[in-house]
């Protein structure tokens, strides 16, 4: 019989740890709600977290979302939007920062 500490999927992560401390989400927990709260809100598919980051009111991240679905799948858009969570991870306000193409690289300045 293994014991957790052989076991790394039995072995609490630090942001689990965090969470039980002090009682507020770690930053897996956020990152999860932030991305299901935007999609009821929006209706749209938030497909990855392109920047995360924690600040005094809360939470920061950028939400790569897919906006419209097209065939073949390099000209489907995606959007940038800038997602603000309270230190709970309930949603506090998001706005849109760009639109883009999926086959499209980021242009320079």
């Amino acid at each position: 019989m293994a014991n957790t500490s052989e076991n790394p999927s039995k072995t609490p992560t630090r942001a689990a740890a965090k969470a039980d401390d002090d009682g507020l989400p770690g930053a897996v927990d956020v990152l999860r709600a932030a991305r299901a709260q935007l999609s009821e809100l929006t209706g749209m598919t938030a497909e990855s977290v392109s920047s995360f980051e924690r600040t005094d009111q809360g939470w920061l991240l950028r939400l790569e979302v897919l906006e419209l679905a097209r065939v073949p799948d390099t000209m489907s858009l995606l959007a940038s939007y800038e997602v603000e969570l309270d230190p709970r991870g309930e949603l506090t306000g998001y706005r849109r920062l760009h639109r883009y193409e999926r086959g499209r690289a980021d242009r320079k300045p």
